[in-house]
């Protein structure tokens, strides 16, 4: 995953980025209202041949074999198609996007943020999505926001033993709390910094709570429910480790991200997901409020969503595509780990991130404090 922890680097292109051209970090050439995209309504992945020659963009994300994909299944394509010159940066850091926009000296045209920050940031460091340029059509309505569009999804998963528990998996977050039945460690994530849609949920419905009655969040309920299973926790702070513990056999259940859980599966490791109830998550991609070129950015993350786009980047990295249409060619085994079949969205939990954008900041507290008792 692209991870919890969010650091920041200089103008340099992040490890394995792809510099497509040296002239500069921020978006320039012809005048927005110079920019003609073509006649008739935007169509995701696809944008006017040599619309943007003399255009330089600047695409943020968060570097690795993410950004990586990201750039060869769309970035690069669009540039070619498009005619732009288009830089790379990151990781995506926040204080730097802040410091941007306050400056109004904005270098970054299109970033790849959390989506719950994103959601916090519209109208004040992010901009409004031009929808008659930016073709949403084939997405997810519910990880569409004012200012973002999802760059991929995946989810939070509870994931088991097949050689404790194979004969009677649990069948939901209930059974994660039920350790008299299903003994054993239990993984979540727990970084003190970071609080975010997953154990609070997890919590609240093994606590009784209706799935559709979870928002607002009683955290104080949920870190209570927590703490009666608090000794068989055991807690990651990165991706990386949850991983670790599934390979290594250290814990019985974990709540994970689909992708490690694959990773951890296709390593060897003799667990299978519990669907129900898995917790959609997605990053965003956004405008910064104040960009030079707002109508060649959008332009891109038109492009960035089209099906042969999003059916390549699966393909290169794994997450599950957002446009309904694609079709990636995966094996069988990742095919199983894909989030955004209709099967798959059917299992859902339904969050709400706008409840998490207005809350989280003091919903951290909370959580840190009881991480650290």
């Amino acid at each position: 995953m692209p991870g919890i922890s969010r650091k920041i680097v200089g103008c340099a292109a992040a490890a394995g980025a792809l510099l497509l051209t040296l002239t500069g970090c921020a978006g320039t050439g012809p005048a927005a209202a110079d920019v003609d995209l073509g006649p008739g309504p935007a169509q995701a992945g696809k944008v006017k041949k040599g619309a943007l020659d003399g255009v330089t963009l600047t695409f943020a994300s968060y570097g690795g074999i993410y950004q990586d994909g990201q750039e060869n299944a769309a970035v690069k394509p669009f540039a070619t198609d498009s005619g732009a010159n288009v830089l790379s940066d990151g990781p995506t850091d926040y204080t730097k996007l802040k410091a941007q926009v306050d400056a109004k000296n904005v270098t970054w045209d299109v970033v790849d943020t959390d989506s719950i920050w994103a959601e916090r940031q519209c109208g004040k460091l992010l901009m409004p999505l031009d929808t008659s340029i930016v073709d949403t059509s084939k997405l997810p309505k519910d990880m569409v926001g004012k200012c973002t569009v999802p760059a991929m999804t995946y989810g939070m998963v509870l994931v088991y033993d097949k050689s404790k528990f194979g004969d009677n998996p649990p069948k939901g977050w209930a059974d994660f709390f039920d350790t008299a039945k299903y003994p054993g460690k239990r993984a979540i994530p727990g970084v003190p910094s970071d609080a975010a849609p997953g154990p609070l949920e997890a919590a609240l419905i093994a606590d009784g709570v209706a799935p559709d009655q979870l928002f607002p969040l009683d955290v104080d309920r949920a870190l209570k429910k927590l703490t009666g299973v608090r000794s068989s926790l055991v807690f990651w702070d990165t991706g990386a480790r949850s991983q670790q513990l599934l390979e290594s056999g250290e814990v019985s259940m974990a709540m994970v991200w689909t992708g490690r859980a694959y990773s951890a599966v296709k390593n060897g490791a003799k667990f299978a997901p519990q669907w129900n109830q898995f917790m959609p998550v997605s990053d965003s991609l956004a405008v910064p409020k104040g960009a030079k070129n707002p109508k060649a950015a959008m332009a891109l993350i038109n492009y960035y969503l089209g099906a042969d786009q999003q059916a390549k980047l699966t393909e290169l990295t794994s997450y599950s595509p957002i446009n309904s249409d694609a079709r990636p060619k995966v094996d069988k085994l990742a095919a199983e780990y894909l989030t955004s079949t209709p099967e798959r969205q059917a299992q859902a939990l339904e969050l709400d991130n706008a409840w998490w954008a207005k809350n989280q900041e003091q919903v951290i507290p909370k959580w840190s404090d009881w991480l650290a008792r």
